[in-house]
């Protein structure tokens, strides 16, 4: 199946200058969602994984079934002030700001092999931090799952040394 052609591109969200590959319009087809979910499942069946971390909200999407077809545990990522109990922390630049995500300091024991999922893989900023927090636990990363790559924003640079799966890649604007 096409998945990419699913995609939806909105420009100048969330600010002048930036398209917006938003991917509600590939999950809201049944198919199409169970077909992305399929081809990670596939990809991934034969890698040890202890646990899935999903970066909130839309690694979440495909994280949450992906551990469940894997038959791994699920560990979210979290915009800061979300999470109940001991977390940590890391803050890190967006193309267009900065952010910062927490885990909770109890969400992977070390040696845990984790594979981190997010929907989008642009300047890896995200991704990067997301690696430190699971490794700062302990944690090591066996692989990086995506359903899209902007490969003109080359996040690819800053995950050097790491696997990295992607479905869908877009170039240009």
């Amino acid at each position: 199946m096409d998945l990419a052609h699913l995609v939806r591109s909105i420009p100048d969200f969330p600010v002048p200058g930036i398209l917006f590959r938003d991917i509600t319009t590939l999950i809201r087809d049944g198919n199409a969602f169970q077909d992305a979910v399929d081809q990670m499942v596939e990809h991934y069946r034969d890698t040890p994984i202890d646990v899935v971390a999903g970066v909130e909200a839309r690694g979440w999407i495909f994280g949450a079934p992906l551990a469940y077809e894997l038959g791994a545990g699920f560990v979210p990522i979290r915009k800061p002030s979300k999470l109940p109990a001991k977390k940590i922390s890391v803050s890190y630049a967006l193309e267009y700001g900065t952010n910062t995500i927490e885990m909770h300091e109890d969400a992977i024991d070390k040696g845990m092999k984790v594979l981190l999922v997010d929907d989008l893989l642009a300047t890896g900023g995200t991704s990067r931090a997301s690696i430190d927090l699971i490794e700062k636990l302990g944690g090591k990363v066996v692989s990086l799952a995506f359903l899209i790559e902007l490969v003109d924003l080359h996040g690819r640079d800053k995950l050097k040394g790491y696997d990295i799966f992607t479905m869908i890649k877009f170039q240009g604007a």
